[in-house]
């Protein structure tokens, strides 16, 4: 057998030979993580890759042909309505949710009689599928809805929530943010349990009002949290698919100019005659541009620490 190998800062190292013969337990353990991560993230991803260089069908395999996909979206103007829509969706989703779940978390963060009845109806739209959101909101907006109806009934008029592109895109803007509310409020609740009650007590004893004590203590102490959102809800924006799919459906609103650039990927991709790469193409630039915005995000963040 060999001998030990000598002994360093005190500590004992494992024989050589003996560390040879330890069981790969680790491996075994991490295998079914790293199986499905391969299956349905890796491979995935490198297939969409290798098929934006190809002319790829549905049903045809399609040869090479490099960066000709690229080079079409640049004068495709779906591709840029897509682009667009998608980029309004961030600047319209992202304040709102990074903003309103923390001013409802300051609220249901007292504990006061009935409000784990709150703290449950706000979070209640998180854990509500988003077809059963989008068809409710899809009712509620119709022209014959509830909504058309009481504004008529006011005397204003109905209001074509889901006929007119921008109305629509407010309107799914609105479903997104509305919908979020509570998950991003449970991630404020959690931030704001670690704010040492001592700084609020202090700051109120130098005289500073109740806005005053969330500029100065709440925020700077959530700031963090406040980057994690802004880039969770950023990704999540310009990845926006069912909201926008349901209220607008598949052709993207009125001539199809409420499309982003996931239902592009979808229309493009998807039936018989399905362009696999030329969609491929349109996924690995929603990729480069999630990738860009969450880059962005945390290097605003890293810029303003002191």
């Amino acid at each position: 057998m060999a001998a030990p190998t000598a002994p360093t800062g005190g500590q004992h190292p494992v024989p050589t030979r003996i560390r040879r013969q330890l069981p790969p337990s680790p491996w075994l353990f991490a295998a079914p993580g790293l199986l499905v991560t391969g299956a349905f993230v890796l491979y995935p991803f490198v297939s969409t890759l290798v098929n934006s260089l190809t002319d790829r069908r549905t049903l045809l395999p399609g040869h090479f042909v490099g960066l000709a996909n690229f080079r079409e979206l640049l004068h495709d103007d779906m591709f840029w309505t897509g682009l667009r829509n998608s980029t309004l969706y961030v600047v319209g989703v992202v304040p709102a949710l990074v903003v309103l779940p923390l001013l409802l978390a300051l609220l249901v963060q007292k504990n006061i009689p009935g409000i784990t009845f709150f703290r449950s109806a706000f979070y209640t739209p998180v854990v509500a599928s988003v077809v059963v959101v989008g068809l409710i909101w899809v009712w509620l907006l119709d022209e014959r809805g509830l909504v058309n109806s009481l504004l008529e009934t006011i005397g204003i008029g109905r209001v074509g929530f889901l006929s007119d592109q921008w109305l629509l895109l407010l309107s799914a803007m609105a479903v997104t943010v509305w919908k979020g509310l509570g998950y991003y409020m449970v991630i404020y609740l959690a931030a704001l349990a670690n704010v040492p009650r001592e700084l609020h007590e202090a700051a109120a004893v130098d005289g500073a009002g109740p806005v005053r004590r969330f500029l100065s203590v709440t925020v700077p102490a959530v700031r963090s949290t406040m980057v994690l959102v802004a880039a969770l809800s950023s990704v999540a924006a310009f990845k926006v698919f069912s909201e926008v799919y349901l209220m607008a459906g598949p052709s993207g609103g009125p001539a199809g100019e409420d499309t982003t650039l996931v239902m592009l990927v979808q229309r493009t991709g998807t039936g018989l005659t399905g362009r696999v790469g030329y969609a491929s193409a349109l996924s690995v630039v929603v990729f480069a541009v999630t990738v860009a915005l969450m880059l962005l995000v945390l290097r605003a963040d890293r810029g303003e620490e002191p």
